[in-house]
């Protein structure tokens, strides 16, 4: 019988026997329990969406190093990355598949709580893991453990967001303050400890996009989560693909201050920081004022704020209006400067 407490995961647990099983029946499907998950079969059939609209699908892997940090850990971090991801596309999240790679010799206690974590969001996001697999490698070839996940969502007839539809005039406006979710990876890893009372931003977002969808079907013009990359490279992906530029104004991004001084210690610029609870919208202008409110009574967009507009650009260029005046480029990085964010 598996050591819930003490034992780890060994060769046996994937493959295929009744290790795995027992793995599976009391780590995971105490965590994710559904009518789905609960028939045991190797696919999850589920019910056609007959109301009007399209479905919404997506992927994703996760490694980030170290497991566990301050604020979540890669299991909600997966499932809310996921979440985020059919959100930001104007999806309701329904579905959710995950894939574990375990390596050899990973405690389960730890196991046991990373797919707690899981199935705590999972809940919270209103979404349900309706399959899943386990694979176990040898002892150094997984860093302890990777997470494969996909997910379905419903998108209501009438929701079109694209990242080609911004205009100049259309405003900017992020959820939140930005870098969090960089920082608290940056203190939890080895090379790198120090004190911060930072914790990552990872959130499930879809009820904070539907309720901006309500306040305006139609003067959304798109949104993404600025995950890795950061806000950066979100505006850049959108001033590329709508061929405008942007204008934003540092005075109205919001960061902490122990953020500012941590990234000013280590060289980083904010705006290329990770965040996994944040979102960049393109809105039209006259209806800002009303996806703004609508942002502000939802606990996930407090913070938000419009940073800048889009203007006429053909070299689809983001510059940024700074504290003392000047104009600087808002660079798109060719690699990352956090590897394993996420």
């Amino acid at each position: 019988m598996i050591d819930l407490e003490n034992g780890k995961i060994t060769m046996e647990y994937g493959a295929g026997g009744r290790a795995m099983e027992e793995l599976i029946f009391l780590v995971f499907k105490p965590a994710f329990a559904n009518d789905f998950l609960n028939e045991e079969n190797d696919q999850a059939i589920l019910p056609c969406l007959d109301e009007k609209g399209k479905i919404a699908f997506t992927t994703d892997s996760y490694v980030v190093t170290p497991l566990f940090f301050a604020g979540g850990n890669i299991g909600d971090l997966a499932i809310n990355g996921t979440v985020n991801d059919l959100a930001v596309g104007g999806a309701v999240p329904l579905y959710i598949s995950a894939g574990f790679i375990i390596e050899e010799g990973f405690p389960i206690q730890k196991m046991k709580k990373i797919v707690a974590s899981m199935g705590e969001a999972a809940k919270k996001a209103g979404v349900k893991v309706v399959t899943g697999d386990t694979k176990v490698v040898e002892k150094g070839a997984a860093s302890g453990l990777f997470i494969n996940t996909a997910g379905v969502g419903f998108v209501p007839e009438g929701v079109a967001l694209s990242g080609n539809k911004a205009e100049a005039g259309d405003v900017i406006i992020l959820s939140g303050s930005i870098a969090e979710h960089g920082v608290a990876i940056m203190s939890a890893r080895k090379n790198m400890e120090f004190e911060t009372s930072i914790v990552s931003d990872t959130a499930p977002l879809n009820g904070l996009v539907q309720s901006m969808l309500v306040a305006s079907p139609k003067g959304i013009k798109c949104m993404r989560d600025a995950t890795r990359g950061g806000v950066a490279a979100v505006l850049n992906e959108i001033a590329k693909q709508s061929n405008v530029g942007m204008m934003i104004e540092e005075s109205k991004i919001p960061v902490q201050k122990e953020v500012v001084a941590i990234c000013d210690m280590f060289g980083f610029d904010p705006l290329n920081i990770a965040c996994e609870g944040r979102l960049v919208a393109i809105v039209k202008k006259e209806v800002a004022g009303d996806v703004l409110n609508a942002m502000h009574s939802n606990p996930f967009g407090k913070g938000a704020s419009i940073i800048g507009e889009v203007i006429k650009d053909s070299d689809n260029l983001v510059q940024m209006r700074t504290l003392i005046g000047g104009l600087r480029l808002v660079e798109w990085f060719y690699g990352e400067q956090l590897p394993r964010i996420c």
